[in-house]
């Protein structure tokens, strides 16, 4: 881990689950709750080329976490951020209800819709609507609007490969990412 701010024990490893990043994590920031030991900051993503997080988001490894909030504008100083593929439902896996969904970007160089894709990748957590009726009574008294805050996890795909450390992309996960090669893919006229 980069970070050392945290008390953590030896050996610590933070490699959530996509189910860990929303309950543990997510709901527990929107419904204004402690979460111990708090490892995430709040990080507004879009001023960040994805290669400036580390020292500012939680590293573990090649991957970088944070919680941010939602926003229509992923532009950054030298890309941005473009949509891969459909949001994927994400269940609890006691319950097999849904809690959440998780959105794919690629990070593009340059100026949309020129940009050149890197292999830098952003998944991004959100609440189901369906959570957000179990939210607590306190974001309702709150200044700020809680709904939209998102768990965000970056991490460089070939990098990604590279680091064969037991996680492997689910099957979903890989038909999202080779959706956004098909653009490339030239048929004969």
């Amino acid at each position: 881990m980069a970070d050392s701010n945290f008390n953590l024990p030896p050996g610590f490893r933070f490699y959530p689950t996509d189910e860990e990043l929303i309950v543990h994590f997510l709901l527990r920031k929107v419904a204004l709750l402690p979460c111990h030991p708090d490892v995430l900051p709040d990080l507004d993503l879009y001023p960040y080329d994805p290669w400036d997080l580390n020292g500012k988001a939680m590293a573990e490894s090649n991957k970088w976490y944070f919680y941010s909030r939602r926003t229509q504008s992923r532009i950054t100083d030298s890309g941005y951020w473009q949509s891969i593929g459909i949001d994927e439902p994400i269940y609890s896996s006691a319950s097999q209800k849904l809690i959440g969904m998780k959105k794919y970007y690629a990070f593009y160089i340059g100026e949309p819709p020129e940009g050149v894709k890197t292999d830098w990748i952003l998944q991004e957590y959100r609440l189901s609507d369906s959570s957000s009726s179990c939210r607590s009574s306190r974001k309702r008294n709150s200044k700020k609007e809680y709904s939209k805050w998102v768990a965000c996890r970056v991490y460089e795909h070939a990098c990604d490969k590279e680091d064969d450390d037991g996680l492997e992309l689910s099957y979903l996960d890989e038909v999202f990412m080779s959706l956004d090669d098909l653009d490339e893919i030239s048929l004969p006229s």
